[in-house]
């Protein structure tokens, strides 16, 4: 069944109202803020649990497991952080941006919440450089919430101290890692540090860190709200809650929609992007989950539940349910080849498997392109994939191997057709 408008919590996600502090009160946003802090910090962690809220950045893991990782007092004298992801940098991916562009308010309250659970400080949040408009609506936000008394000394005359910064990237897909964040948000090189230790233990400026996505951290408040109970109520079991996709590509309508976890893919397609162009017959493939993720053909994706378990089970994932749709009009060659160039470009060189392998994968993928390569190096292609993935200190490396993977796995007779094609003028030039 199909999430019902009054089950929705990004209610602005189109920008039919202003983004501004009045109307995000009206929509309900920083309602006696005052009274879900009362509740306690560990009420808080448990209840965010119990609703079964699993990380909206990619990976999925548990939100509240990763909140009750912090450390409950300073034996050091170090303060606590949250930083909050707002780099969205994935291609195929801009539902933070909707968030950040329309209902800033609500990532600024959940930070405050999170950060007020997690005993933290202050909330770093980090955005895209190339999100312009969006940091300028995010800076004056927070400027609204500081000249409320919101945030800051006495945050929601709560007595708790909290500060929000807005740090702007400069545009460096990499820093979208949690750790090449950290490093980036301290002034240094964006490369991932190698783990452990890990964040909780010591992360921005060797503090207690926490890192989430921002639509982990805007739901929060909405949770707290109207309970744990009324958030796991939609999806499967593991995959709980509401989720915003982001449905890109040949559809007739694209859009982000806030729809439930674990609706089939066929439903979230025809009921809200108007059905694939040219029908069903015409699709091809779907990349499920944002750029890194292996696409799924059409015949397996169609009837498949949209959520972590249900991609995971067809050798894919829902990531950020940044659904990319590919009819038959696609050189799949091409779009994948144009991916491990995007990698290529991206990795940060700091390991050597990512920064040798995904230049020679993409040289690789341009020659399988137009069918100028052996058969045999299909099988190379793979195995080196293979010795990229899971060696590398950040995921960059698995992103990378994971499409042209997903490519030999489902279209290897593509891939043969062409190499079989190019070398059929040669043979002809040999025999005469």
């Amino acid at each position: 069944m199909a999430l019902q408008d009054k089950d929705r919590i990004f209610t602005n996600v189109y920008g039919f109202q202003p983004w501004n502090l009045a109307a995000a009160r009206q929509r309900g946003d920083w309602d006696n803020t005052k009274a879900l802090m009362e509740r306690g910090q560990d009420a808080i962690i448990e209840e965010i649990k119990a609703s079964g809220l699993r990380g909206r950045g990619g990976a999925g893991f548990p939100t509240g497991m990763k909140w009750s990782f912090m450390p409950k007092e300073s034996k050091d004298g170090r303060p606590s952080f949250l930083v909050i992801n707002a780099d969205e940098s994935e291609p195929g991916s801009c539902k933070d941006r909707e968030i950040i562009r329309h209902d800033p308010h609500k990532l600024i309250e959940g930070a405050l919440i999170a950060g007020y659970a997690m005993r933290a400080r202050a909330a770093y949040i980090y955005i895209r450089g190339e999100y312009i408009r969006e940091a300028e609506t995010l800076f004056a936000a927070v400027q609204e919430a500081y000249d409320a008394g919101l945030i800051g000394k006495n945050a929601s005359g709560s007595g708790y101290d909290f500060d929000v910064f807005v740090h702007r990237g400069a545009g460096a897909y990499i820093c979208g890692e949690e750790t090449a964040m950290i490093e980036s948000l301290e002034g240094k090189k964006g490369q991932p540090r190698l783990k452990p230790p890990f964040p909780a233990g010591a992360g921005l400026y060797g503090c207690p860190t926490t890192v989430n996505n921002v639509e982990s951290i805007a739901v929060a408040p909405t949770i707290l709200r109207r309970g744990a109970s009324w958030f796991s109520s939609f999806g499967r079991e593991n995959n709980k809650g509401t989720k915003l996709f982001q449905i890109s590509g040949h559809v007739n309508r694209p859009c982000v929609v806030e729809e439930e976890m674990s609706i089939p893919f066929s439903e979230l397609i025809e009921k809200h992007c108007g059905g694939i162009r040219g029908g069903k017959d015409n699709l091809l493939a779907v990349i499920p989950g944002g750029s890194s993720v292996p696409l799924v053909p059409a015949a397996e994706i169609w009837d498949a539940p949209m959520d972590f378990d249900g991609l995971r089970a067809l050798g894919s994932g829902l990531g950020t349910a940044a659904v990319i749709v590919m009819d038959k009009s696609t050189d799949i060659v091409r779009a994948i080849s144009r991916l491990s160039y995007f990698y290529k470009h991206e990795s940060c060189g700091q390991c050597t498997p990512c920064r040798e392998g995904t230049g020679w994968m993409w040289r690789v993928m341009e020659r399988l392109r137009t069918g100028d390569a052996d058969v045999e190096e299909i099988d190379m292609l793979f195995n080196v994939t293979k010795q990229v993935e899971g060696h590398t200190i950040c995921a960059l490396g698995d992103a990378a191997a994971w499409p042209i993977q997903g490519l030999i796995r489902h279209f290897r007779p593509e891939i043969e057709r062409r190499i079989a094609e190019n070398a059929r003028p040669a043979l002809s030039e040999a025999a005469e």
